[in-house]
């Protein structure tokens, strides 16, 4: 058997089960699509590009330490794969490839179409889940369908596992090194720099976050002005960390992890239960990837289009400086902190009440951790429009919000240098303070919207 394996989104050696699979049986070859024409139509973030393309780069130079070769090929949308895979595998006589599952509609599409074709050459294709924990499909209900809301899937979810401790599958080979081509390195354009590509660097953060951050956790995830998340979000967005490693490491840190789903420790198990969620049901319900709304009542929903506005919003020019902090976050560094996502997308789709399709594809194309399953799940849970999403008369109050996550305008104060010398008590709506001192307008820009009438008009559109 002459076996290649074809990495995707699951850019790692270890913690890699087909990768591995592949191994043992005797691959010496690995292939990588660069499909520039599709990620612009996927919206995917040039940081996001750039990250890939660095953590590709180190790729090819560990897979080179154990005689394997990694081909990166050109092939600018994903039907130009198709072609280029079978006469690779024509010209090294590949009769067996193995691949991680992806499970975005167009994606499923490209692997059904070469699926069929593999079958007409006699070439087997097998495609493992290497993108979760639980297998999708594996987790449904005594209807065996798939579950709506997500407090259920996550009994069920943690009745399936609770009793397992994870384990990883050992690298199977001595190193071998062969030499590589360095002129055929791809070219990054640095953006992506902050964030180490390597697995030593990868490790330490990993170890960092689970020793000295996971036990605060929950009491710190939503200060935006400390580094209390993970920041592990654009490597699983790619695949370069799996989620069954990152629980692997827990449980040899905390063995019990599965079975105190109300300690605080548990919290940030719960957050990769919520991703595997957004990914069972993006499986099972193709129109998501289609920008549908989950729930089609809300098809109904008469969404503004006011591009100004709009423009605002992503500019972070909104008048609300938690919101305009946010945003110049996202669009200085690539990534934005959780509670801020969801405040923000909650000031888009009711404040303005600007379809949230537009918040997504924005998001997307900045976001270094951007994948379709936990963008769209994130955004059609903020709208109200999506599963086990929040009711569509919650409205964040952008103010209250800042006060309680950003009490003392730290946050606020680093993306939003005009703000610096507002006192802590009006820097949450600073409009009243900067006109009593007789502040020029341009030194901040008035409110877009009050948030009294906006949330009043939001209800009154969703009730429709």
């Amino acid at each position: 058997m002459n076996t290649l394996f074809w990495f995707r989104r699951d850019l790692r050696l270890f913690s890699n089960e087909a990768l591995i699979e592949a191994l043992n049986n005797g691959a010496k070859q690995a292939i990588f699509f660069i499909c520039e024409k599709q990620w612009q139509q996927h919206n995917t973030a040039p940081i996001q590009i750039d990250l890939l393309k660095r953590r590709i780069n180190y790729l090819r130079q560990e897979l080179a330490q154990y005689a394997i070769k990694l081909h990166i090929i050109d092939a600018p949308y994903f039907d130009d794969c198709e072609n280029a895979l079978l006469s690779f595998c024509d010209k090294h006589h590949i009769n067996h490839i193995v691949a991680n599952k992806e499970y975005e509609l167009n994606e499923v599409n490209r692997d059904t179409q070469i699926l069929a074709k593999c079958d007409d050459k006699n070439i087997t294709f097998a495609l493992y889940e290497g993108d979760v924990i639980a297998p999708v499909g594996s987790v449904k209900n005594q209807n065996n369908e798939m579950y709506k809301v997500f407090t259920p899937f996550k009994k069920q979810w943690l009745k399936q596992h609770q009793d397992t401790h994870f384990s990883l599958l050992a690298w199977p080979l001595d190193k071998q090194p062969i030499d590589i081509d360095a002129n055929k390195a791809l070219k990054t354009d640095g953006s992506s720099e902050k964030w180490p590509v390597d697995d030593e660097s990868l490790a330490t953060i990993v170890d960092n976050f689970i020793c000295d951050k996971l036990s605060s956790y929950d009491d710190q995830r939503d200060i935006p002005s400390i580094k209390g998340t993970s920041g592990l979000s654009p490597y699983l967005a790619l695949g370069i960390i799996s989620p069954k490693q990152l629980v692997v490491n827990i449980q040899n840190r905390y063995p019990d992890i599965l079975t105190t789903s109300k300690s605080k420790t548990f919290t940030w198990i719960n957050e990769l239960i919520w991703r595997e969620f957004y990914r069972h049901l993006l499986s099972e319900y193709p129109k998501l990837s289609r920008g549908e709304n989950f729930n089609e009542k809300y098809n109904a929903v008469k969404w503004r289009k006011n591009d100004a506005e709009f423009k605002a919003w992503c500019e972070g020019k909104t008048g609300y400086p938690l919101v305009d902090a946010a945003m110049r976050q996202l669009v200085q560094t690539g990534w934005m902190h959780n509670r801020l996502r969801m405040v923000v997308a909650s000031f888009l789709t009711k404040h303005l009440l600007i379809d949230w399709r537009e918040g997504e594809q924005f998001f997307m194309q900045h976001l270094i951790d951007g994948d379709l399953a936990s963008n769209n799940g994130g955004w059609q849970w903020a709208a109200s429009t999506g599963c086990d999403a929040q009711p569509y008369f919650r409205v964040f109050n952008p103010i209250t919000q800042s006060e309680r996550f950003d009490p003392n305008g730290k946050f606020i104060r680093k993306y939003l240098p005009e703000l610096e010398k507002v006192p802590d008590k009006h820097i949450h709506f600073p409009h009243a303070y900067l006109a009593s001192i007789g502040a020029d307008k341009q030194c901040y820009w008035p409110a877009i919207v009050d948030h009294k009438a906006a949330r009043e008009r939001a209800i009154a559109a969703f009730k429709v």
